[in-house]
């Protein structure tokens, strides 16, 4: 017996003892008659789940648009094939103007289309000047020429890298060029073109993580190209432990300087510091600096000698 008939004629058995046997199968006869559910009621089953609210947006790239596909360009190197016409097959090269040459029907302008729509160029041309009637193209993209993105400076591995998709960030090109070289700076600056004019800028690469500056993290193009320089420097000299030239840290003060540089020797004294720096103009400033005070790119810091 199911489950189900045993749970109606245990119950029928419990009310009516003597006449069990006819009841009971009675009982489940008019459940399988009449299709009476025997799942568990609404109030006895668990508990219903959320549905998923998917990404959450505002969150810089959680939210971003689904890759799009690469978009052939002039220098990269193809591969066209045509189902059951081997004859067909062809490996070129995108030219300048964005136009190969293809057996049958010659000069297609593929350049600024992705492979999908490549494909669907090259397969309306052949049906529509009857060559084949049901032609399946296929393109292949051996080598990537025509969309590339420049890493120069002080990272790790830096040269050209290719576009492969539309939705290639600043910092995947970062992470491509092996991170940032250990005598780089954490400013990245920006090259490149939009909408027909030259953009500049300079971008914090650990701001945009450790203050949740994600827009900062900017999609590439092809041609975009990024530069490091080295580390920004100041120099101590004079009375110190260790003189010569350190990194400015982030935030570093005058007192940090020193400590990095060893302190000072038994016959320095830090009444007589200074700095020596550039204006915003550009021309040298002699300073008196607190201990607090920031260290900035360039400074020279003099300790002098104690009188004592």
């Amino acid at each position: 017996m199911s489950v189900c008939g045993s749970r109606i004629a245990g119950k029928e058995k419990m009310r009516f003892p003597r006449l069990w046997p006819g009841l009971a199968g009675l009982a489940l006869s008019f459940a399988v008659s009449f299709g009476i559910s025997c799942a568990q009621p609404a109030h006895a089953a668990g508990p219903a789940r959320a549905p998923d609210p998917g990404p959450v947006a505002g969150g810089g790239r959680v939210a971003s648009a689904p890759a799009q596909d690469y978009v052939l360009g002039p220098g990269d190197v193809i591969k066209i094939t045509v189902f059951q016409n081997p004859d067909l097959t062809l490996e070129t090269r995108v030219s300048e103007n964005g136009t190969i040459s293809y057996p049958l029907i010659g000069a297609v302008h593929i350049g600024g289309n992705s492979i999908p729509q490549a494909e669907k160029r090259i397969t309306r041309m052949l049906k529509e000047g009857n060559f084949l009637n049901d032609p399946q193209v296929t393109i292949l993209l051996e080598q990537v020429h025509g969309n590339q993105v420049v890493a120069l400076g002080q990272f790790n591995r830096p040269g050209r890298y290719p576009l492969e998709t539309t939705q290639m960030r600043l910092t995947d090109l970062i992470a491509e060029a092996g991170g940032i070289a250990v005598t780089g700076s954490d400013t990245v600056i920006f090259t490149g073109v939009r909408d027909g004019k030259p953009v500049w800028q300079q971008i914090d690469v650990a701001s945009m993580f450790v203050n949740n500056h994600l827009e900062s993290d900017l999609i590439l193009q092809g041609g975009d190209a990024l530069y490091v320089d080295r580390y920004p420097m100041y120099y101590i000299y004079g009375e110190v432990q260790r003189p010569g030239p350190y990194r400015v840290e982030r935030g570093m003060t005058v007192v940090q300087a020193l400590a990095a540089g060893g302190g000072l020797t038994p016959h320095g004294t830090q009444r007589g510091l200074r700095i020596k720096r550039h204006d915003a103009d550009g021309h040298p400033v002699e300073l008196t600096p607190s201990m607090d005070d920031a260290v900035q790119a360039g400074d020279v810091i003099f300790v002098r000698e104690s009188v004592f």
